[in-house]
């Protein structure tokens, strides 16, 4: 845990927040910034940078409490949907594994993604980024 880590000292409890949700391995705190109220971030317990350090094998755990805490949103805040997103080193205010679950209303002035969207140039460009993608996913994956 490093020593300056805010979501660390909250995990800890040495740094108040307002926690909404409590598992052995994870905790959720209403952000202090919210893109609208009842914004949550979700984290787990133990440290990790970004989503890209975190054991694959506990991402199923993790998103579940995401998943709660959607459910919740819509059922205690009459959320008519959520938005969860986690961004991994750029765009990440806290250098500890967080997943932001936001609840949503028609017209609440969000307008899909944060940045610009664009277009490829032509269809070889879209192939040649599907084929880069695809040879990495393969070779990510265990053997067989």
């Amino acid at each position: 845990m490093p020593a300056d880590c805010l979501f660390c000292a909250i995990a800890s409890g040495a740094v108040a927040a307002s926690i909404v949700l409590e598992t052995p391995d994870a905790l959720a705190f209403l952000d202090h910034r919210p893109l609208f109220p009842g914004h949550c971030l979700l984290i787990p317990r133990t440290h990790y940078d970004n989503m890209l350090d975190f054991p694959a094998s506990a991402l199923g755990s993790l998103f579940a409490q995401a998943r709660t805490l959607a459910v919740a949103m819509e059922d205690a805040l009459a959320a008519e949907g959520t938005f969860v997103a986690v961004n991994n080193r750029v765009s990440q205010s806290v250098p500890h594994l967080h997943v932001h679950i936001v609840p949503r209303r028609r017209k609440d002035g969000l307008k899909g993604f944060f940045w610009p969207r664009g277009k490829y140039r032509d269809e070889s460009e879209m192939e040649a980024v599907r084929a880069a993608l695809r040879t990495a996913v393969e070779r990510l994956r265990p053997e067989s």
